[in-house]
């Protein structure tokens, strides 16, 4: 059925396209655009709809299918200048090495349409594709709002409650996840609370004002107090055994889905497509998602479309980005790869609020995402090396961690490797 509701709502978009036209400036003819992206962003049944209102107008896209290649490319391409597309994709995790060279891009403030307001998008979306002196670097395409995910089977043997009341409580902080967590492990014989240090991590720091740099792109770890804390909350947990120690996305992260060998997971939009395939249909009905976070929103994922100022191009190239960042194309990309939208008009769709998840026990996770966008705050700054922090540093430690080194042993090397990518 739902397949069949997404053929329906495709037509209805085609059908759209052709009777309302376009909204950039008028193009001139034999006008060829390349768009950038990578992984899924659900726009190939799109760009027919926009050439046809746009004679004269070809959109060649050129995708990548992995998202570390394509962003490796694209900072060479920065680098020699040589190569860009009209509209290059980058996804939030690589944003800040993209925001620290925002000269090299246009300003979408300015040269986009004039119609395309800051009120288009949840406002921590589009501060956070702002550069430090201002520019509107990137228009937001989808987001990865923060909710958690749960076995319900695995926390009733455990003798812990799964209904939503009960669950909400002991989701509501990192103190109350960690202490329930503490409960389980004692509890459920061997089997761990959460699947990976990193994982829960991550997610924490991204929820602090102020994360591993400064605005000035200074290490802060030695002085960030709410950062050595959650260092501290995470490896007590570890030491505990809460954490199975699985490196998430691996054959060992995915085994353990497919297992049930640990309870819960943090859990972006687009974790439930990853949940359910590599759990696999013997899990089906056993995962629950809730509308709860610990201390609040978060989010993790999502991307933007920037126009680089070497596009030939630079105003077509800003308003097709403007286009395929509009609430309707936005909803279309949910509907065909699940990128859940970071457009406001878009959070009032019947479509995106009656989205039911089957595997996950019938839940409206659209209802669930949107409710948990809203209570993520002001964007955290990051500084370019953000992304290797996490990737080379932090999270390897914490790996060392979870094999058995002193944490605060591994503390004073994460310092030393934050200093060297940072300086």
């Amino acid at each position: 059925m739902r397949q069949i509701r997404r053929r329906l709502a495709f037509a209805v978009t085609v059908v759209l396209l052709v009777l309302t036209g376009g909204c950039g400036p008028g193009t001139p003819e034999q006008i060829t655009l390349t768009l950038a992206t990578f992984g899924q962003f659900g726009y190939e049944d799109l760009i027919p709809g926009y050439e046809f209102t746009h004679p004269g107008l070809t959109i060649r896209q050129v995708k990548t299918e992995q998202g570390g290649p394509y962003h490796e490319d694209l900072l060479a391409k920065l680098r020699s200048g040589q190569g860009l597309a009209d509209v290059q994709a980058v996804e939030e995790g690589h944003l800040a090495d993209v925001l620290a060279q925002s000269a090299k891009f246009a300003d979408l403030a300015e040269i986009g349409p004039r119609d395309v307001k800051p009120g288009r998008w949840l406002e921590w979306k589009y501060e956070a594709g702002r550069s430090k002196d201002g520019k509107l670097v990137g228009y937001g395409t989808d987001i990865g709002p923060l909710a958690m995910c749960y076995r319900k089977d695995l926390l009733e043997a455990a003798g812990l409650p799964t209904d939503a009341g009960s669950v909400k409580t002991m989701f509501a902080t990192w103190d109350s996840y960690f202490r329930t967590g503490e409960k389980y492990v004692e509890r459920a014989k061997g089997k761990a609370w959460f699947d990976s240090a990193a994982q829960n991590f991550n997610a924490m720091v991204n929820q602090l004002p102020v994360g591993y740099l400064d605005r000035e792109d200074h290490p802060t770890l030695e002085t960030n107090g709410p950062l050595q804390a959650a260092w501290n909350q995470v490896t007590t947990a570890v030491r505990q055994g809460q954490s199975a120690g699985l490196t998430a996305f691996a054959d060992d992260g995915n085994n353990g889905l497919r297992l049930g060998s640990f309870a819960t997971k943090v859990c972006p939009s687009w974790m439930l497509g990853v949940i359910e395939e590599q759990s696999g249909p013997g899990n089906a009905g056993k995962w629950a998602i809730t509308d709860a976070f610990p201390d609040g929103g978060g989010n993790w994922g999502g991307s933007y479309l920037t126009v680089p100022a070497a596009s030939e191009h630079p105003a077509e190239a800003a308003a097709l980005a403007a286009w395929l960042t509009a609430p309707e194309q936005q909803l279309h990309a949910f509907r065909v790869s699940g990128n859940f939208p970071s457009q406001v008009d878009a959070f009032t769709s019947p479509d995106l609020l009656s989205e039911m998840n089957g595997y996950f026990g019938g839940a409206l996770s659209g209802q669930v995402f949107v409710a948990q966008a809203r209570k993520v705050g002001k964007p955290q700054y990051k500084g370019p090396g953000d992304g290797k922090i996490q990737e080379q540093v932090i999270a390897p430690a914490l790996k060392a961690v979870e094999g058995g080194a002193d944490p605060g042993a591994v503390w004073q090397q994460v310092l030393t490797g934050v200093r060297r990518i940072a300086g």
